[in-house]
C-alpha cells in the first residue's frame, strides 16, 4: 500500500462572515436569484446566452453590498456586468438594488471568485476585471492570504481579452505598493500609469460613502490600471 502524498488547501483571501439578511435582502435573493443568479456549478458560462447579446464584459470580486457595482453598471449600459461576492446579505442587497432602478446588464454569483475564474469563466473572455478594496489581511502573518498574488494575476491574465484591463484600488498603502511590485513584475501586462505607479480614479468607478468619508478624514486611496499586452 502506497503512502498518499499530502492534499495542499488553496489558501482563500477571504473568511467567509455570513452575516443576517434584513427582510428586503432575503426577499430579494429568494425572489430574484433566478433572474440575476448564475450558480456556481463548474460549468463554462455563455455570456452571450446569459445577457441575450454580445458586449464588452467586466467582471468586479468582491461587490461588498454592490453600491459601486449598481452604479458602473447604470451608467454603463453599453457593457455586461458580473458581480462574485461570497457575503450573501451583501448579494441580496445588490439584488435589491437591480430591481428597483431597472438594471438589466448584471449578473450576480456567490462563491470564491478564484474557484470562478478557474472553472467556469472562459479565457480570453472579459474585457475587464475589478477588484475594489479587497481585504488587505494588514498583519505581515496574513499577508498570502491577499488575493493579488502572481498566481492570480496569471489567472486574470488568461481570463482577459488581448488589451484587456485589470484596475485594482485599495486604502491600504502597504497593499497597494505590494499591488505595484507584483503587477510591474508580472508577464503580459504594462501599468497604464505615465510614472509607472499609480492612476487617479478613474470616471467610471463610483466612489462609495466609506471612501468619501475617508477622504475627509485624510486617508488615501490607491488605484491601478494595468492592461494584458499579449
Amino acid at each position: 500500500m502506497t503512502e498518499k502524498e499530502p492534499h495542499h488547501r488553496r489558501i482563500r483571501s477571504f473568511v467567509r462572515r455570513e452575516g443576517r439578511f434584513t427582510p428586503g435582502q432575503q426577499r430579494a435573493f429568494d425572489t430574484l436569484w433566478p433572474q440575476y443568479g448564475i450558480e456556481a456549478d463548474g460549468s463554462p458560462i455563455d455570456f452571450d446566452a446569459v445577457f441575450g447579446h454580445r458586449a464588452p464584459r467586466i467582471v468586479e470580486i468582491g461587490f461588498g453590498n454592490g453600491e459601486s457595482l449598481a452604479a458602473m453598471a447604470a451608467s454603463h449600459p453599453e457593457n455586461d456586468y458580473l458581480g462574485i461576492e461570497v457575503h450573501r446579505p451583501g448579494v441580496g442587497r445588490l439584488l435589491q438594488q437591480l430591481e428597483t432602478e431597472h438594471i438589466a446588464n448584471v449578473r450576480v454569483m456567490s462563491e470564491d471568485a478564484v474557484e470562478i475564474l478557474e472553472r467556469q469563466i472562459p479565457d480570453t473572455s472579459l474585457h475587464g476585471l475589478l477588484l475594489f478594496f479587497p481585504d488587505p489581511w494588514h498583519k505581515k502573518r496574513h499577508h498570502k492570504r491577499r488575493i493579488l498574488q502572481p498566481a492570480f494575476v496569471q489567472l486574470v491574465r488568461r481570463k482577459l481579452e488581448p488589451g484587456g484591463f485589470f484596475h485594482m484600488a485599495t486604502d491600504w498603502e502597504n497593499y497597494a505598493e505590494q499591488m505595484l511590485e507584483v503587477m510591474s513584475a508580472a508577464e503580459g501586462f504594462t501599468n497604464t500609469s505615465p510614472s509607472s505607479d499609480f492612476v487617479p480614479c478613474p470616471d467610471y468607478r463610483p466612489k462609495t460613502k466609506f471612501e468619501r468619508r475617508g477622504e475627509r478624514l485624510g486617508h488615501g486611496v490607491w488605484d491601478l490600471v494595468f492592461e494584458k499586452i499579449d
